[in-house]
């Protein structure tokens, strides 16, 4: 990087809750122009220091300069506007039921003290701002209308437009508070040309994310946190992805591929399905033995993470039939209560919108499952809760160990490790799982995979866009193309580039006919 004054420069940062420390000492440097990375894993310190950021937490010392500035800590609500600095966080902020123009101005419309705004003149001009991002969106279309990428793209746009726009003359920063989470791979993309556009025009980006291959490709320079200190800081293309990972989790990854069951396939059957149709699945049909991890992959649209949801009775307009536990019925009459009566078990992909109740406590969140069994006289025994909370804390490696804490507050590999640990509660017979591992740092994946392999379940069924993680932990993985599951792989044909292979249609002859299921499904 050029020697100059750094853009950012943060030094001894620290900030405690409840007497631990989530940031201890931490110090960060950004340059001008410098797209940054910031790696960590989950309960590292990331979120707390971009908070600091944002003025929501006041810290417990530290310093902050902005181009050789001084300025005092805290911020205040709204200070680092001033500052220069522009956020976009994970949920993008965004709402859904208003146009892409109304969305990108909206702050303008409530700082604006005329009572007249021309939405007319709003949509030309949102036009002539993403033609010059070079972003191709509609501004009067509905934001849930759009691509989870354009989404991406309008918050983007809004935040850099936000910087120009500013009365700072201190710091052009954008941070990215994992943008590309929900993001298909194939359009990531698209959001780092942006990105690089906007770095090109003189602005700097911190961009926090799991992803190492996207912080290898993306970043000038990474800074990484280990238990809410700085582990390190490097220049990127100096740094392998083995560098890394030794400095986020403190000691080398091991590689790891489970012992999987061979006999599997020859167990029992679980679940059988039978004829699975909706506007995304083409007459589906398979069995899921006892023990069985069976992986669902496929590129996005083509079906395979729309199952695990029509069988667990949480999308309308599914057609076809499951026998399980004796019983055959019609999935078109199935509901989550119905599926959870007959042991399944669900973990979204979205687990703070679909899988839990952010503004509970965690303690709340993860005796959801078993509440009904906690009832006594009419009144919920609380301690009780509070004392099986404390117990799977400690079993599922949950952190911070505070059952009272806002389940929104924790990160999100504590997030899903309470999830997981919520359902292994009531033994499901079938666990279901969509991108177990998303927006979740290399520590936590271990533990994820060891709690799907080690889970009570019978069964388990994972859809995952994640081939390496198919691979690792699968008896079978069913290869999804347009709608209809067309071929199994099993046993040594479980590898990344054999599923993605097929994945990209490149053995057309199987596309082209059902799928048979090994097992005599």
């Amino acid at each position: 990087m050029p020697d100059t004054v750094p853009l950012v420069s943060i030094r001894d940062l620290s900030k405690s809750f409840g007497g631990q420390l989530a940031l201890d000492q931490v110090a960060l440097t950004i340059m001008p122009g410098e797209i940054h990375g910031l790696l960590g894993e989950n309960g590292s310190g990331k979120s707390t220091l971009i908070k600091v950021l944002s003025g929501f937490h006041r810290p417990d010392s530290g310093s902050l300069q902005v181009s050789g500035v001084d300025i005092p800590l805290p911020l205040t609500t709204g200070q680092y506007r001033d500052l220069g600095f522009e956020f976009v966080h994970q949920d993008l902020g965004l709402v859904p039921t208003l146009s892409v123009t109304e969305n990108l101005y909206m702050s303008e419309v409530a700082r604006s003290r005329s009572m007249r705004f021309s939405w007319r003149a709003a949509r030309e001009e949102a036009a002539k701002t993403f033609a010059r991002y070079e972003v191709d969106i509609d501004p009067a279309i509905a934001v849930d209308k759009i691509r989870p990428v354009d989404r991406a793209l309008l918050a983007v746009v809004r935040a850099v437009e936000g910087l120009r726009s500013t009365r700072a003359d201190l710091a052009n920063l954008l941070i990215l508070d994992e943008p590309t989470v929900f993001l298909p791979q194939t359009e990531v993309g698209v959001l780092f040309a942006l990105m690089r556009r906007i770095s090109a025009d003189g602005s700097s980006v911190l961009f926090v994310s799991h992803d190492l291959d996207e912080v290898r490709e993306i970043t000038d320079r990474v800074t990484i946190l280990r238990d809410g200190k700085t582990s390190g800081t490097a220049e990127t293309a100096q740094a392998s992805s083995r560098d890394l990972i030794k400095m986020i989790i403190g000691h080398d990854l091991a590689e790891q591929k489970f012992s999987v069951d061979a006999g599997a396939v020859d167990n029992d059957v679980v679940l059988s399905v039978r004829n699975l149709s909706s506007e995304f699945l083409d007459d589906v049909s398979f069995d899921l033995h006892e023990g069985e991890v069976l992986g669902f992959a496929g590129l996005v649209g083509s079906g395979y993470e729309d199952v695990v949801y029509s069988l667990f009775g949480a999308q309308s307009g599914v057609n076809g039939q499951i026998s399980m536990n004796g019983e055959t019925l019609d999935v078109a009459h199935l509901s989550p209560r119905r599926a959870i009566q007959l042991g399944m078990a669900l973990v979204p992909a979205d687990r703070k919108n679909d899988g839990s109740v952010a503004t509970l406590s965690l303690a709340e969140n993860m005796n959801l499952t078993v509440l009904n069994e906690n009832f006594r006289g009419g009144r919920l025994r609380k301690s009780k809760l509070r004392q099986n909370a404390r117990q799977l804390i400690s079993e599922f490696d949950v952190r911070p160990a505070l059952p009272d804490l806002e389940y929104g507050s924790f990160s999100g590999g504590n997030q899903q490790k309470a999830l997981m640990a919520k359902w292994q509660q009531i033994k499901p017979r079938v666990l279901l799982l969509h991108e177990p591992t998303q927006g979740v740092d290399v520590g936590a994946r271990q533990q994820i995979f060891d709690m799907i392999r080690g889970s009570t379940a019978g069964a388990t069924i994972c859809a995952t866009s994640e081939y390496e993680q198919l691979e690792s932990m699968c008896d079978r993985v069913a290869i999804f193309v347009r709608g209809r599951l067309v071929t199994f792989v099993s046993g040594a044909d479980i590898t990344k580039a054999r599923i993605a292979d097929l994945c990209h249609g490149q053995t057309a002859a199987t596309a082209a006919t059902p799928a048979v299921d090994p097992a005599g499904s």
